[in-house]
């Protein structure tokens, strides 16, 4: 018979024996149930929860990538900011091509028929162009995508042979180009009145030079609304971008400025109008600053061909680093 307080010897080796079997499966984790992890595979694996064949490849997948030398980092942030910096330009271009034509109403509602030839489209299909391109550069670089770094470097090169072949075709018929830089004066000043943007070239063509006309002053008489047959008010006279003093010593321009001045004779005129053409003004100019214009096209070139040998040393760069990712040692 056992006094009150005693425990039997049995129950306590049984109990003893419950406890230590609960100590020993409490190591493990409850929702997942398996053999325990040992702390080296924790600390390769950084992932207690998942120590099987699947945790380890999803960590093997998302492991941080071998980083770039410094030299190559340093090409990847130049190609960066010189690509951002062209977007932002061409973005600009783009916005304001789309202004000019929504304001002169190309952009109406019948998209059914082409968009007319006009400065405006021109300026906005080369900002969407421009744009595409250096954002390509830009997202390929700071992401060390190949795929946009290739198609980077290909409408680069693209760019680069099509100036290429330009620069040749001005060089050769760089003689015949001048002789018909009248011609295309004379068929803007028939269309003076149809294009404002061609309207407002012109304008500054002749403001800049101090010319009038292709030829002379009286080529103006090609022009409908200033010829001196044509019964509009603007008969026999000449814009206001002819006269020598438009403004005439006051801030606004004197629109009338050069009303009748095709009436009058050459002396006369040329006291209220330039009467050189602005023909061989225009080919003197060009002759004067062929080796500035040159420089700049020059300058353009050798930047777009710079930016495509950082593209193709970083593209180097990225196989270099994906090479020794792969043959790598697995952690695990």
């Amino acid at each position: 018979r056992m006094e009150e307080g005693e425990r039997s010897p049995l129950l306590s080796q049984a109990a003893a024996g419950q406890e230590q079997h609960f100590t020993m499966n409490s190591s493990l984790p409850l929702s997942h149930p398996g053999p325990a992890v040992q702390d080296d595979q924790v600390e390769a694996w950084d992932c207690p929860c998942c120590p099987g064949t699947e945790a380890q490849a999803w960590r093997k997948a998302w492991a941080p990538s071998r980083p770039l030398s410094t030299w190559s980092s340093c090409v990847k942030y130049l190609i960066f900011l010189c690509n951002f910096l062209f977007s932002v330009l061409a973005l600009l271009a783009l916005a304001a091509g789309l202004w000019g034509l929504s304001v002169k109403g190309s952009l109406g509602n019948d998209w059914g028929r082409p968009l007319p030839p006009d400065p405006m489209l021109g300026l906005m299909l080369g900002g969407l162009a421009v744009s595409a391109v250096s954002l390509a550069g830009c997202l390929g670089a700071l992401c060390e995508n190949s795929c946009l770094l290739r198609c980077f470097c290909g409408a680069l090169l693209a760019c680069l042979l099509l100036e290429a072949l330009l620069g040749a075709l001005v060089g050769a018929f760089w003689g015949p180009l001048q002789a018909g830089l009248e011609h295309i004066l004379r068929v803007a000043i028939i269309h003076y009145q149809d294009d404002p943007d061609l309207r407002f070239l012109l304008d500054q063509v002749q403001l800049g030079l101090r010319c009038c006309g292709a030829a002379s002053y009286q080529d103006w008489q090609q022009n409908l609304s200033f010829n001196c047959s044509s019964p509009g008010v603007q008969a026999c006279s000449l814009p206001a971008s002819c006269c020598i003093n438009p403004q005439e010593g006051g801030d606004v321009v004197n629109t009338q400025c050069g009303f009748g001045v095709l009436h009058l004779d050459e002396d006369a005129a040329g006291r209220v109008v330039y009467l050189q053409g602005c023909g061989p003004t225009l080919q003197r100019w060009l002759r004067e600053n062929m080796w500035a214009v040159g420089c700049t096209a020059v300058t353009i070139f050798l930047i777009q061909g710079t930016q495509l040998l950082l593209a193709i040393w970083l593209l180097k760069a990225l196989a270099a680093q994906k090479v020794a990712k792969d043959i790598e040692p697995d952690p695990g």
